[in-house]
């Protein structure tokens, strides 16, 4: 409790600051970039660099209440089915762009409710994908699975076209947060599906908390994590809810008098991380957990963690191909969104170009912000000698907001000319340390609490 009073007054449980997968974060996209840098940059492509791909399935059967993607409903596969035809169509615009003999690396398949296509769908899916980028030597595919909305076919046919890695969502087992958040997922759905997962040979489980939900307490989330433990899971990402109604309409449906205070969301985030550091995980960035031997362990004990729009993760690739509507591709020069509603994505496409619609071309300062704000959140310092290597005179451009950081948060916060380190107890104020090398903080955006 005398921690927490000491970050108070620095500003902790008022302050609304970016996750920073990104840098610039995607609310400082502009239509000034759109499809035709998108063309650019992808036929500009290195195709000895292999190239990670995002692929956005944005249909859920169920519309839960704390979240907050772009999502739609439907109690039919129809639109599905007409959504893979769009999809089909997007890889062929995007066959005729990519420079001969590009390679996949990572595959990622993310949501809304990718296990709601059908094992024939997977299967269409993931070789049109093939199809168009081939699989590196060393490829790795990873699937966010709903465990109410998947079966033993489904697992099987992801696992046949190379699924080695799957995402659970859990969020929270009491059944008073689950109503509360409009999610029922019994305990034993989940442990089913974990055992599926786990016959069909995935080495790599990652499981989704949230915490900050309506009626929970320190006794909920207590036994939440035990209950997970007791999953095996190889990775944890405990995430703080963002109560964001303006954005999310379908928060609305949630009782905000249920909701933590700014104190008790802290308290149940603190308690969950020293239980599964009592388990033996270790703790990686700022809201995630890894067993030692896992491969998102081994990158944060190196020093090559990197942070993207899944979170933190071992991707390296300079490159990554955003796929369906909403999605966000990543490439050396900046970066570019595909239309948001599947109504307008699906327009661009019929069009016959590719579906980007707002971006950000990235810019040298860009890029050295960028860099310096990724190495504060993974590894809680920036090596100022690194950024002089890769940036040259440049890098002293930072150091009056070196000065910032250590004055406003003093006692946490340390600068020399090696480097920028943040003390173990200034964690919880890392988005905030870092929001000071943003050059776009205060454009106008809301975030979500620093808590």
């Amino acid at each position: 409790m005398e921690h927490i009073e000491k970050l108070a007054p620095l500003g902790l449980f008022d302050a609304r600051v970016p996750r920073y997968t990104s840098y610039p974060t995607a609310p400082i996209f502009s239509a000034t970039v759109g499809h035709a840098e998108q063309t650019t940059w992808t036929r500009a492509l290195d195709p000895r660099e292999p190239v990670s791909v995002y692929v956005h399935i944005p249909f859920c059967e169920r519309l839960c209440w704390f979240c907050a993607c772009r999502t739609q409903g439907t109690s039919t596969l129809n639109p599905v089915a007409s959504y893979l035809k769009t999809l089909r169509a997007e890889l062929r615009q995007l066959a005729a762009t990519l420079p001969a003999g590009v390679r996949m690396g990572k595959l990622h398949w993310g949501g809304g409710t990718p296990t709601i296509l059908l094992p024939e769908m997977i299967v269409e899916l993931a070789q049109m994908v093939k199809a168009v980028i081939p699989p590196a030597d060393e490829f790795e595919f990873s699937v966010e699975i709903d465990p109410t909305m998947v079966d033993e076919a489904k697992i099987t046919a992801l696992a046949a076209e190379g699924m080695n890695r799957a995402s659970i969502g859990i969020q929270d087992f009491s059944d008073e947060v689950q109503a509360a958040i409009g999610r029922p997922q019994p305990y034993e759905a989940t442990a089913a599906c974990v055992a599926m997962l786990r016959k069909a040979g995935i080495t790599s489980l990652n499981a989704d908390l949230v915490y900050g939900l309506p009626y929970q307490d320190m006794a909920t989330i207590t036994r939440t994590v035990a209950q997970v433990l007791t999953l095996n899971p190889d990775r944890i990402a405990l995430f703080g809810y963002a109560h964001v109604p303006h954005m999310a309409k379908r928060q609305k449906l949630i009782n905000e008098d249920a909701l933590p205070d700014d104190r008790m969301r802290y308290q149940l985030a603190e308690a969950a991380a020293a239980q599964f550091v009592a388990a033996g995980f270790e703790t990686i960035g700022i809201d995630h957990f890894a067993k030692p031997d896992d491969s998102l362990a081994v990158a944060a004990r190196a020093g090559t963690l990197r942070r993207n729009f899944q979170g933190y993760t071992t991707d390296t690739s300079p490159t990554l191909i955003g796929i369906g509507a909403s999605s966000i591709s990543r490439f050396p020069q900046g970066y570019v969104q595909n239309a948001s509603a599947t109504g307008a994505y699906i327009q661009r496409i019929e069009a016959g170009t590719l579906a980007g619609y707002r971006g950000h071309a990235m810019t040298e300062a860009d890029q050295l912000h960028a860099r310096a704000i990724e190495m504060l959140m993974c590894d809680f310092s920036i090596d100022r000698a690194e950024l002089r290597d890769v940036f040259g005179a440049a890098e002293a451009t930072l150091a009056p907001l070196h000065d910032i950081a250590a004055t406003r948060f003093k006692g946490y916060v340390t600068v020399t000319d090696a480097c920028v380190a943040v003390r173990p107890e200034g964690k919880p104020l890392l988005r905030m340390i870092a929001q000071i090398y943003d050059a776009y903080a205060g454009a106008g955006a809301v975030y979500s609490k620093a808590s």
